[in-house]
């Protein structure tokens, strides 16, 4: 059988994150259900594992793309509940009489409030029980979370369920990225991970199409349970189909299995859960305290979903009342976005794989994560281009073609970048 790939070891100074795979590599920290696998690479059992058909790397290539699909199934129906409701947002306002716009905004954007923190929290419990379990409970909470918009007696109750919904839909964005890498090296990561992407970022751009027809022959309560439903949906997908990636949590049970006798050069020393825990929760404030490029990253990423999220509270109170469209329509017109999304990642993950390539041919055939960064800048160019086109063509009360337009040039930038 052939062995896996060796891959690009991760940033020094800092312990595994969930979106980079566990490497038995000397000097290259990681975890595994409280225990930390640490020191030198135990050569027999390094060179057993690596060709050991349990290794997510040496699984066969349909299944390997069945749990992509699975897993972006999840980040799919994640970010449906993010904007499904957008469409409906007047809906909303009627039933619990809600007179202020902030508050109105709020009970959308919310969602993304805990979208940001919930990974904090759940991302170190797919390091410490595995990432599959931790995929099937966050959808039951989403479902049980989603049932709670449905049935919200006030604005007060409603903004508390969304909060939640976004908290444990956070998990398919938290550890999706993982996911994937624990099954593709390097090299043959890109395809898949823009398999992994199309999911969340077609979802805020599909859900309001069916959520325009939904509320205006249903009403907004019915938006959430369809919701629900699509989660219930994904976890009849996942249950049979998805399986464990995590390499130290799979090695873990396989040796309890076979009753091997413990070894710290495999598993490590034992730490604590809750020091564990302290260690994920305070990486991304390192991280962003002192590296300036993550930084100016994330930064930019949160400056872009917020015009993003923004512009999704304008869609329906622009085409509603400049254009007179209905709700139903209302929700085709961020197809715009669909198409935006779609095409960026395609001709960026092309682009990106190009350009990967031959940096890496220049530099002796090695490759670094910032060789894909001249598709950042690209799609940067698209979207200061496409926002103005949308707001431009907005305020002038062009025909409704133009701003969709504009919002697609956003989205194909944005999804590039």
């Amino acid at each position: 059988m052939q062995k896996c790939e060796e891959p690009q070891q991760p940033l020094p100074n800092f312990r595994s994150a969930t979106s980079i795979p566990v490497e038995y590599v000397k000097g290259i920290e990681s975890r595994c259900d409280g225990k930390i696998e640490h020191g030198e690479k135990d050569e027999d059992e390094g060179d057993e594992w690596e060709s050991d058909p349990d290794n997510p790397r040496n699984w066969s290539a349909a299944k390997k793309w069945t749990t992509v699909a699975v897993v972006s199934l999840y980040a799919l129906i994640s970010t449906l509940s993010s904007s499904m409701m957008a469409p409906g947002l007047p809906d909303v306002a009627h039933k619990y009489s809600i007179q202020s716009e902030t508050v109105l905004a709020l009970t959308l954007s919310i969602f993304m409030l805990s979208f940001a923190v919930g990974p904090l929290f759940l991302a170190p419990l797919s390091e410490m029980y595995g990432r599959t379990w931790v995929y099937h409970i966050a959808n039951m909470f989403s479902i049980a979370f989603s049932l709670g918009c449905a049935f919200s007696p006030s604005t007060g109750s409603l903004i508390a369920f969304r909060f939640m919904s976004g908290f444990s839909g956070a998990v398919p964005m938290a550890i999706g990225g993982g996911s994937v890498s624990d099954l593709f090296s390097e090299k043959d990561r890109a395809p898949a991970m823009a398999c992994y992407v199309i999911g969340p970022l077609l979802g805020p751009a599909i859900s309001p199409i069916a959520s325009g027809y939904i509320t205006q022959a249903f009403g907004i309560k019915w938006v959430f349970i369809a919701i629900a439903g699509a989660c219930g949906f994904a976890s009849l997908v996942g249950l049979p189909f998805l399986r464990e990636t995590y390499a130290p949590v799979i090695r873990m049970k396989k040796a309890k299995k076979l009753r091997k006798p413990y070894s710290e050069n495999v598993f490590g020393k034992p730490m604590s859960k809750g020091h564990f825990l302290w260690i994920n929760l305070s990486r991304p404030i390192v991280l962003l305290s002192r590296s300036f490029i993550c930084f100016v990253l994330s930064l930019y990423v949160a400056f872009l979903y917020g015009i993003y999220y923004l512009m999704f509270t304008t869609f329906a109170a622009l085409f509603s009342e400049t254009y007179g469209f209905g709700i139903g329509a209302v929700g085709l017109t961020y197809l715009g976005l669909g198409v935006g999304f779609s095409i960026g990642t395609l001709a960026g993950t092309a682009f990106a794989s190009r350009m990967y390539r031959h940096l890496a041919r220049t530099h002796d055939g090695k490759g670094t994560p910032e060789m894909r960064m001249p598709a950042l800048f690209l799609g940067s160019l698209f979207c200061p281009i496409g926002l103005f086109w949308y707001g431009w063509s907005a305020a002038a009360k062009l025909h409704w073609i133009m701003p969709i337009v504009g919002s697609g040039i956003f989205a194909l930038g944005m999804n590039c970048a």
